[in-house]
């Protein structure tokens, strides 16, 4: 499939309103973002609103744990195979290059992309399944990686961030794909906050959410295409046994996949109060993510490893840290290398409640969210020596 183009005439209205300084008026207006604390954080001339939020998330001490999380390939030394500081960066890049064109507010799109899976686990959407699981059975209440963003930027970190970025990190979920996204309004914390505790009660209501911006909705579109090809690039690095994938219009590779749903975009929602693909790129959308799905992502080399390694290792974990925590042992990691790390005074004093009154439970799930790859490993290993539980990467020569 060959890269496709602008239509002329919507690229010479483009042009045209560029020339002539048009304002859409479809941007969210950075002078109306809401902030818990008010009183803070305001915006100056170098340092609007949302820029920021951008900044607060980049200096957030988890975003570094970002460089050695798995997106879909664990268990390889290979830098050449992404991992989640690179899909954050290119859900960035495509969002801005897309909202660029629409003339939509680039710092607000920056800030949700770089924010939206700094509460990922380690051991990819894998770990995400495992960690909920354990979490409803000893807690009743559900894990999903976008509400953890949330929480990690909002009560594990209080970072003040505005209601528009916390609310596009939230319903960015780019499992869920839609033909047209249309923001739903949402004007107060006490909203966004009763929708973000409705998903730790039934898992279902993660589907409910939706962008309150056009901001959010081209991040939530850009998070699929920015690992739809790239994914595809991994699995051949990885040399997983996938079959040649399928052609069409959307093309069948990254770099095609990425400027021909960007140019299908743009054309169908410029000066429009929503984002949309035609129907032929939706369903070429649809048809090759699930090509990733059984070919990728359920391959029998991928899950193996996951579900006889990783899953049982999270739960000696979990019961191990759960049990620490109850009996109070200062000596365990979860004081020492968790509870020490973000309770730090600038921090505590921010907080609307106090971690030390977090159910156990939750700061045992915060803790296990947070590791990276090699750090949930090397955990492992100091906790449970003898384990028979051990994961051997693939080297770069093997």
């Amino acid at each position: 499939m060959s890269y496709s183009q602008l239509p002329e005439g919507i690229a010479k209205r483009i042009e045209d309103d560029n020339k002539n300084g048009v304002d859409l008026k479809l941007a969210f207006d950075y002078n109306n973002a809401i902030r818990r604390d008010s009183g803070h954080d305001h915006p100056t001339l170098l340092r609007n609103a949302f820029i920021r939020d951008a900044e607060k998330i980049l200096h957030c001490p988890f975003y570094n744990r970002y460089a050695d999380k798995t997106q879909v390939f664990s268990f390889y030394k290979n830098d050449d195979i992404t991992r989640r500081a690179l899909h954050v960066q290119l859900v960035s890049r495509i969002a801005r290059t897309i909202g660029r064109s629409l003339k939509l507010d680039l710092d607000l799109i920056e800030a949700i992309s770089l924010g939206h899976d700094i509460g990922h686990t380690p051991f990819g959407h894998a770990g995400e399944e495992f960690l909920d699981g354990l979490f409803y059975e000893y807690a009743g209440r559900h894990f999903s990686h976008n509400i953890h963003s949330v929480r990690v930027l909002d009560e594990i970190f209080p970072l003040n961030l505005t209601l528009q970025t916390l609310n596009g990190i939230a319903s960015h979920d780019g499992e869920m794909e839609l033909p047209v996204y249309t923001p739903r309004e949402m004007n107060s914390f006490c909203e966004f906050d009763k929708s973000i505790e409705d998903c730790y009660i039934d898992k279902a209501n993660v589907k409910k959410l939706i962008p309150s911006t056009l901001e959010g909705c081209v991040v939530r579109i850009s998070d699929i295409i920015a690992y739809l090809g790239k994914d595809r690039q991994d699995a051949e690095r990885a040399d997983v046994d996938a079959a040649e994938f399928e052609d069409s219009i959307i093309g069948k590779y990254n770099s095609v996949i990425i400027n021909n749903l960007t140019v299908n975009i743009v054309a169908n929602s410029y000066g429009a109060p929503y984002i949309k693909m035609d129907d032929d790129h939706f369903e070429a959308l649809k048809k090759a993510k699930s090509d990733n799905y059984a070919r990728i992502y359920k391959a029998d080399s991928v899950k193996e490893a996951f579900d006889t390694l990783v899953r049982p290792m999270m739960r000696e974990i979990f019961e191990k840290l759960l049990d620490d925590l109850l009996k109070n042992d200062k000596t365990s990691p979860i004081f020492r290398h968790h509870i020490s790390f973000v309770d730090k005074p600038y921090y505590a004093e921010k907080r609307r409640t106090p971690y030390e009154s977090t159910p156990p439970e939750q700061i045992v799930v915060d803790y296990i969210a947070s590791m990276t790859d090699d750090y949930f490993i090397d955990l492992h290993s100091h906790l449970f020596p003898d384990s028979k539980h051990k994961i051997d990467y693939i080297g770069y020569f093997d």
